[in-house]
């Protein structure tokens, strides 16, 4: 016997969030930073080197490597992809924004595909709410939108997605087909065929996206999962998804093994209670705020979960999200692997929605309009410091931290950052009013204000973003240094370069057009003809070691404005 819903939700409550405002929302968060943005330091400038180094044709396809360095992440289709944006993007399209385009649509079709499993979800019988006595309770679809409306703008806002998903990289392209993998599990009893070409496209995807044995476990866990589910399905169709979904975590692992994608990046649990802090501390941030309903609604809907009649509705995303921030206890990169986990999270989140006190729900309105409104007021105050100088402090705190910066004024980026402040404001004015109806209006302020501080930091703050944490202004500082040195060879020139990583090397080609070559012991005879030579300052005294000292001046060592331990010294060759 099926335990009772602890959900009690008239029709009136299942008002759909108009489809203009879902998109707009959706828009104003997956947009902004798309264009005028450079590629940034770290993974996403060091994965940019490898999908450039395949569109010039010097990495190969099966094997990417870039100044004989593979990628931190063996994958294959994130760089594939990047590599096709660059080749098929015409003249005036630069290679930076030709990446961003792609994967600015996997943001959209995650997206896009949790709202449509989320939907399937709250379809099921053990997710309806209670019937009344006298009619009158929601209708399944209704309030099956509802729910999925809810799921959305719980996964938009949640703090950890906002700049990991905005960024050129493979754990983006992992986190789209996680989510359609999602999509597939959840819609199996409504459109078998649908369902299993997301679950292949999510399976397969994430294979080519570095993450098999990822792969490998969400189908096999899935698949025992619909085996026990005896409340969606029939016994027998319960078996026939269970082995689809064995055959395609098979089909995987032997495709994996034919590749050789096996790639086990595991460590060990934390034996140290610090390191547990920080890590608890990280996932507290970074999911932020959907673990709080999520452990509301595992609470609330416990009976559902609990006993041996379970229901798909919450047991499918908790699969899910244990499976992903289990992985994430033993990745070293912890940060991106949670990032996997934010689709189911949020999908829990939106299944507290029916069950919310009126109390609770003024909480979250009432902290997430101070938090949001405060990162807003702060994001302005800094922006104006910037171009008046006044606030004094705030000024001098970017002179600090950014020496050499030169704010200028963007009349179509301030025009936006303006009418996106507006909004929050009737926004705010909108919830604050004596609404009763829709269920989604707890997290219309957590996601517009997630939005709209996104937004704000893309216009307003976009050229102190770039100047901090691109390397174009290195590489122009470093080529004003080369032209007083020796005016003719400053561009389309041979450079050395020893100790610098493949995000600086792939920076001075991209924004310096410079020929960069990796010094090694042996020179090949046409580096002997290079003129410039860049080296790590850490390294330094293990220069000696690989060239001939003599041949070279040195010029000075440069530091990255923005940055106290990214520092280079330049040396110069006179060539006959």
């Amino acid at each position: 016997m099926t335990d009772p819903s602890p959900a009690i939700v008239a029709q009136s409550a299942v008002r759909r969030l108009p489809r203009v405002a879902l998109w707009l929302f959706c828009a104003a968060y997956v947009l902004p930073g798309l264009l005028g943005r450079e590629p940034w330091k770290g993974n996403e400038f060091t994965a940019f080197g490898h999908m450039l180094a395949l569109a010039e044709g010097v990495s190969d396809w099966l094997n990417p490597q870039v100044w004989g360095q593979a990628p931190d992440l063996d994958a294959l289709l994130p760089y594939w992809l990047g590599a096709w944006a660059i080749q098929l993007a015409p003249s005036w399209i630069s290679a930076g924004l030709a990446v961003r385009i792609p994967f600015a649509m996997l943001l959209g079709l995650t997206l896009a595909t949790t709202w449509h499993g989320v939907y399937y979800l709250a379809l099921s019988p053990q997710a309806q709410p209670v019937p009344f006595a006298f009619g009158g309770e929601a209708k399944p679809k209704d309030y099956a939108r509802t729910i999925a409306d809810g799921a959305v703008l719980a996964l938009i806002a949640c703090l950890g997605l906002s700049l990991l998903s905005h960024e050129a990289s493979p754990i983006l392209m992992q986190l789209a087909f996680v989510s359609c993998a999602f999509y597939g599990v959840a819609a199996l009893p409504y459109h078998p065929r649908y369902s299993l070409s997301a679950l292949a496209a999510g399976l397969l995807g994430l294979t080519l996206s570095g993450a098999p044995s990822f792969a490998v476990l969400m189908a096999i866990g899935s698949g025992f999962l619909c085996l026990l589910d005896r409340e969606s399905t029939s016994a027998r169709t319960g078996r026939q998804h269970a082995l689809w979904l064995l055959a395609m975590g098979v089909a995987v692992a032997a495709f994996s093994t034919v590749l050789d994608l096996w790639q086990w990046r595991l460590i060990p649990l934390h034996n140290d209670w610090q390191e547990w802090r920080s890590w608890l501390r990280l996932v507290a941030w970074f999911t932020w705020p959907a673990w709080p309903l999520a452990i509301w609604t595992l609470w609330r809907w416990r009976r559902q979960w609990t006993t041996l009649h379970w229901s798909r509705h919450l047991v499918l995303p908790m699969w899910f999200t244990g499976l992903s921030v289990s992985t994430a206890m033993l990745t070293r990169s912890a940060d991106q692997t949670l990032l996997l986990a934010l689709p189911s999270l949020a999908t829990l989140a939106a299944f507290a929605l029916p069950t919310l006190r009126r109390s609770v729900a003024a909480l979250i309105d009432w902290f997430t309009l101070l938090f949001f409104s405060g990162c807003a007021f702060i994001i302005w105050v800094v922006w104006i410091a910037m171009q008046t100088g006044w606030p004094a402090q705030p000024a001098a705190n970017v002179a600090r931290l950014a020496p050499g910066f030169e704010p200028t004024f963007g009349g179509l980026a301030f025009f936006m950052a303006l009418a996106a402040t507006g909004v929050w404001g009737w926004l705010v004015l909108w919830r604050t009013a004596q609404h009763r109806h829709a269920l989604w209006k707890s997290l219309v302020l957590p996601a517009g204000g997630a939005a709209l501080c996104w937004l704000l930091l893309m216009t307003l703050w976009l050229p102190l973003l770039n100047f901090a944490r691109s390397y174009k202004p290195w590489v122009q500082q470093i080529q004003n240094v080369m032209s007083k040195q020796d005016a003719a060879h400053t561009e389309n020139v041979c450079m050395l370069s020893f100790g610098l990583d493949v995000g600086q090397m792939t920076a001075f080609h991209y924004h310096g057009g410079f020929d960069v070559r990796l010094l090694v012991s042996t020179p090949a005879p046409e580096e002997n003809k290079c003129p410039w030579l860049l080296v790590d300052n850490d390294l330094r005294p293990e220069l000696g070691s690989v060239v001939r000292l003599s041949e070279w001046t040195r010029v000075r060592t440069i530091r990255r404005p923005s940055d106290n331990n990214e520092d280079v010294t330049l040396y110069h060759r006179r060539l006959p």
